[in-house]
């Protein structure tokens, strides 16, 4: 470990100062924590962290986790050295990283981190007191115990994220992940080559998922929700691909899957699926059609849990750009946007139901005159009469149901 002269032993003073500098990291305003995050998330070799919303949330309680270890041992025992805090999340968070590929660069957040938490912890300090002598002694005491505590946690979580690259070096999933990369990029790579590095047939069908949970869910909750899916579709086999701390890809040797009821017990968990397809074209167009669902599930609000491509086709198409589809959706169902949830359902159902009042009532378990009630209030909420202007406000609500 690299070593710094942090004493313990510092003036009775300089101790009272510290102490005082801890209550006033406990009440920062929340403009410093953001500051510290902002400072997290833009540093040198963050990029795949940032973009993996799981991985990024542990990142950040990981950095609030220590500043707090930092102030409540400095509380206990001013200026003394700061054991390092290494808890399961970070064990967990580690292994993660190793598994995305990455290396001990991922810590260098922990420097960028600190030079950000030392600026603000400078001005804390000069604010407390105004004696040269006591504050070069308190500058110099805490510049030893953050830089000693900083390099002393990145040290062994360095030797933690090598135990854990070694550990995984004798796994076939790297290799698997680079073959899989290699098909979706379409590059030349030998069929049976590829299907020796997948495990997994190229020439079947094919039917794609995005497997994918909130920041609470673990890797546990993801993967039961796949085998989930693949009872309730009758499959045994499959090909998966972890791309995230609690994200799968995952490609299923069928046609249909059925994914509805896999999520019932895992409510951070949502399903993505595409269309089925044949071959290696069929392989990569099912995913990248999942992964269009996946963004559109995780742009919209948590009540929807799963959807397939072929449900999601002209939402994709109209809300590749969200101003464009909102301002749509605003000015062509007006006041309906916002109307009672009966009336919306109505609506939606009546052109399910090919804009027949009778079959919309049987479907919504209800009178045919109470449809037409409820198809008469969305009429006077639209901007324009419906029977005018059908085909865009049956679009727009479409669009509605997935921005809202």
């Amino acid at each position: 470990m690299n070593a710094h002269p942090v004493d313990s032993g510092v003036s009775p003073a300089v101790a009272e100062l510290i102490r005082d500098g801890v209550r006033a990291i406990l009440e920062a305003p929340p403009e410093w924590i953001d500051e510290i995050n902002s400072a997290v998330t833009d540093g040198a070799g963050m990029e795949a962290i940032a973009g993996d919303e799981a991985l990024l949330t542990v990142a950040l309680e990981i950095n609030a986790g220590n500043l707090a270890h930092w102030a409540a041992s400095n509380m206990a025992d001013p200026g003394a050295r700061v054991p390092v805090a290494i808890t399961d999340h970070t064990r967990t968070y580690i292994r993660d990283l190793a598994r995305r590929g990455l290396d001990s660069r991922a810590l260098d957040s922990f420097r960028t981190a600190q030079n950000v938490a030392w600026r603000l912890w400078m001005e804390i300090c000069f604010s407390l007191t105004d004696d040269a002598t006591v504050l070069r002694e308190l500058l110099e005491v805490t510049s030893a115990s953050i830089a000693a505590f900083i390099d002393d946690t990145v040290h062994e979580l360095a030797e933690l994220i090598d135990l854990a690259r070694t550990e995984l070096a004798g796994d076939t999933h790297a290799e698997r992940r680079a073959a899989v990369a290699l098909v979706l990029e379409g590059a030349p790579i030998a069929q049976e080559r590829a299907e020796s590095q997948l495990r997994y047939r190229l020439d079947g069908p094919h039917t794609a998922m995005v497997v994918f949970g909130d920041a609470e869910t673990g890797p546990d909750d993801v993967e039961t929700v796949c085998a989930a899916v693949m009872e309730a579709s009758g499959v045994s086999g499959r090909l998966t691909v972890m791309a995230g701390a609690s994200e799968l890809w995952v490609w299923l040797p069928c046609r249909e899957v059925r994914a509805e009821g896999a999520v019932a017990d895992h409510r951070g968990v949502r399903i993505a699926v595409g269309s089925a397809g044949d071959g290696r074209e069929g392989f990569r167009r099912s995913h990248f059609e999942a992964l269009t669902v996946r963004r559109l599930l995780a742009r919209s609000s948590g009540a929807r849990r799963t959807a397939h491509f072929d449900q999601a086709r002209l939402v994709a198409l109209l809300g590749e750009d969200d101003l464009a589809a909102r301002g749509f959706v605003d000015a062509t169902l007006g006041e309906l946007r916002h109307a009672d949830a009966d009336v919306l359902e109505c609506v939606r159902t009546w052109f399910g139901a090919g804009c027949n009042a009778s079959v919309t009532a049987s479907r919504l378990y209800t009178h045919r005159n109470t449809v037409l009630r409820r198809l008469a209030r969305a009429d006077a909420l639209l901007p324009r009469p419906l029977p005018t202007n059908a085909v865009h406000v049956a679009a727009a609500l479409e669009l509605s149901a997935w921005l809202d």
